[in-house]
C-alpha cells in the first residue's frame, strides 16, 4: 500500500558538471540546464499528484552537485544524521542542507567519517543497509547505529560506477517485512549472500537496467518512481503489484545521479 511521504528537494539552478569525481562525470561534459530543470519539475509533479510533500532548500551558487539531495541526510523518527562528503568540491553542502534542517526545527548530528546520507544509509523495515567502499567509511556505520539504535548491516560496493549504496539497491516498501530490489553484481560476494539471506524474495535487476539508474528509484509502497529506460525492472514491479511512474532524469546521469539521488526523505 502507498504511504504518503515528505520529500526535500533542491532546484537544479547551478546544476554542472564541473569536476569528475565519479565514473559517470567528465569535465568536458556540457549539461542542457534547461532541460535538466524540466525534468526535475516533472519529478516534483509526479511526487505530488501521487500525495506527497515536497520541500525545497535554496540552491547555492558554486554547488552543482546540491541538486543531489539524497547525499545530505539521513532522516529517521524526527531525527537527522548529517553528512561529511568524500570529496572536498562538495563538503559545503552539508552546511546548507544543515542550516535547512535547523530551520525547519530539527537538530542536526554532524557524523565523524565520511557519510553520504542516504547515498549510502538505506532504512529497510527492522535493519538499517549501509554501503561502503567508494564513499562513506565503514567507521559511520558504527556512529550511524549508535546514533539511531537500528540494526546496522554494512554492505560492500566493488564495482564504482554504483558508487553510493542507492546507485544498486531501493527498498520497496515499509514495515517488518520490508522488500527490495537490487543489482547483486554491485556487491562484494560475502555483501550478495547477506541480502540473499535478508530479503529472499528481492526483485533481482538486470546490468541494463542498473546502468540507466533503474535503481536510483523512490517507492512510496505501492507507486515506484523509475527511469523510464529501465524497461525490464519496471515489468519485474508490475508482476510483484507494483505501479512503476516513469520519470525522466536522464540528463541527471552525465553527474552520475537519477530520481532517488535528488530525493531526501524525512520521515518524522
Amino acid at each position: 500500500m502507498p504511504r504518503p511521504r515528505r520529500f526535500l528537494v533542491c532546484e537544479p539552478r547551478h546544476f554542472a558538471v564541473q569536476y569528475a569525481i565519479n565514473p559517470w562525470m567528465h569535465e568536458d561534459t556540457q549539461v542542457d540546464v534547461e532541460l535538466a530543470r524540466g525534468q526535475w519539475a516533472e519529478l516534483i509533479r509526479a511526487y505530488r499528484a501521487h500525495g506527497h510533500t515536497v520541500d525545497s532548500v535554496e540552491p547555492v551558487a558554486g554547488l552543482p552537485d546540491m541538486v543531489f539531495a539524497a547525499n545530505s541526510a539521513l532522516v529517521v523518527a524526527g531525527r537527522v544524521f548529517g553528512s561529511l562528503f568524500h570529496a572536498p568540491q562538495r563538503r559545503p553542502e552539508s552546511t546548507a542542507y544543515e542550516t535547512w534542517f535547523k530551520n525547519a526545527g530539527f537538530d542536526v548530528y554532524r557524523p565523524e567519517s565520511v557519510c553520504e546520507g542516504e547515498g549510502d544509509l538505506v532504512l529497510a523495515g527492522r535493519h538499517l543497509l549501509a554501503g561502503t567502499g567508494f564513499r562513506t567509511e565503514r567507521a559511520a556505520h558504527h556512529e550511524v547505529q549508535e546514533f539511531f539504535g537500528v540494526p546496522t548491516v554494512s554492505l560492500t560496493l566493488v564495482d564504482p560506477r554504483f558508487y553510493h549504496l542507492d546507485t544498486a539497491l531501493f527498498v520497496l516498501d515499509d514495515g517488518p517485512g520490508a522488500n527490495i530490489a537490487y543489482y547483486p553484481e554491485a556487491f562484494s560476494q560475502g555483501s550478495r549472500e547477506v541480502l540473499r539471506r535478508l530479503f529472499p524474495d528481492a526483485v533481482v535487476a538486470t546490468h541494463e537496467d542498473a546502468m540507466v539508474f533503474g535503481l536510483n528509484s523512490v517507492s512510496d509502497g505501492r507507486h515506484v518512481f523509475i527511469a523510464p529506460r529501465a524497461e525490464a525492472l519496471a515489468g519485474e514491479l508490475a508482476r510483484h503489484g507494483y505501479v512503476p511512474v516513469p520519470v525522466d532524469l536522464s540528463e541527471f546521469q552525465k553527474a552520475g545521479g537519477g530520481i532517488k539521488c535528488c530525493t531526501q526523505e524525512i520521515r518524522s
